[in-house]
């Protein structure tokens, strides 16, 4: 019977370690941490506040459900896969995630630049800096969350086994339809957040093979986006600093999805997309296929 042990644990180890079964128990771990610690805080701030829970609640609760999201991810990586966690070193965290953040900003100021030259964008009011506090803690829930689900675990996983174009290409299908059923979506809004967003993302992720560019260009972009210029955000409507009006085609101004779903986004994020694939390419980051390695 003993002798027998060793061999049954390396099989249940291989299944443990089979890219789509550890990718499924990790985004597991991850989504069932996210959900309990939103809904226990939740019941606390409505046990505390009543109906009329403060937005500073809101923002007390989305820094802890992401805190428990990470300690999730680092758990899975210690004890599943049983290594030591790079992803979310705190070795230049800050570095990278300022980076993102500058990067992300930028780069949708540009796109909206270019659509009110276009004539597309006008500004009708300007709000007062309350207002930024609910795209500030909605933008950063999505980009650490989307982020560790996204790319540290599907992406990550899928290109130590398939490589690193299969893994951008699947990654980039699977975020860019996993907003299909936001508000105004379309076919065409759900392939422009694939190529702009899911090759950009990916990329700068394979790019520090950490995942704190990302995280910050991600957050960046969606605040940028609602907060500052107070378009939709992936469809959803966002009360921002600046009220601001998308106007004329869709192609120009991505229609009442928002601008993401704007040619000029697409082009830009694209751009910069194989901008950090160059990047990442000089860095030795690309990874063959499984049948192609010697």
């Amino acid at each position: 019977m003993s002798e027998s042990k060793p061999s049954e644990q390396s099989i249940a180890r291989r299944i443990i370690m089979f890219p789509l079964v550890r990718a499924i128990i990790a985004i597991v771990m991850v989504s069932l941490a996210t959900m309990v610690t939103a809904k226990l805080m939740t019941a606390a701030g409505q046990a505390l506040f009543g109906e009329l829970v403060p937005e500073l609640w809101k923002l007390t609760k989305t820094i802890i459900t992401i805190i428990a999201a990470m300690l999730a991810y680092s758990a899975f990586v210690l004890y599943i896969e049983k290594r030591k966690e790079n992803e979310l070193s705190r070795a230049g965290a800050l570095e990278e995630l300022f980076l993102g953040i500058a990067i992300g900003a930028g780069l949708f100021s540009i796109v909206i630049a270019i659509i009110w030259i276009s004539g597309g964008y006008t500004v009708t009011n300007v709000h007062n800096l309350s207002v930024l506090i609910i795209p500030f803690y909605t933008s950063l829930s999505a980009g650490f969350i989307e982020e560790i689900i996204f790319r540290g675990i599907i992406f990550r996983i899928m290109q130590e086994s398939l490589g690193s174009w299969i893994a951008i290409a699947v990654s980039a299908a699977l975020f860019g339809f996993g907003h299909a059923a936001n508000p105004n979506a379309t076919l065409y809004s759900s392939i422009a957040i694939a190529l702009e967003a899911g090759i950009l993302l990916g990329a700068a992720f394979m790019y520090t093979r950490k995942l704190w560019l990302a995280i910050g260009l991600h957050f960046a972009w969606n605040f940028t986006q609602g907060g500052i210029f107070g378009v939709a955000v992936s469809g959803h409507t966002v009360r921002g600093l600046l009220n601001g009006k998308l106007t004329g085609p869709e192609l120009i101004t991505g229609g009442n999805f928002g601008a993401e779903a704007s040619i000029f986004a697409l082009i830009v994020c694209v751009i910069a997309g194989i901008y950090f694939l160059i990047l990442a390419k000089k860095r030795g980051h690309f990874v063959q296929p499984f049948w192609l390695r010697r």
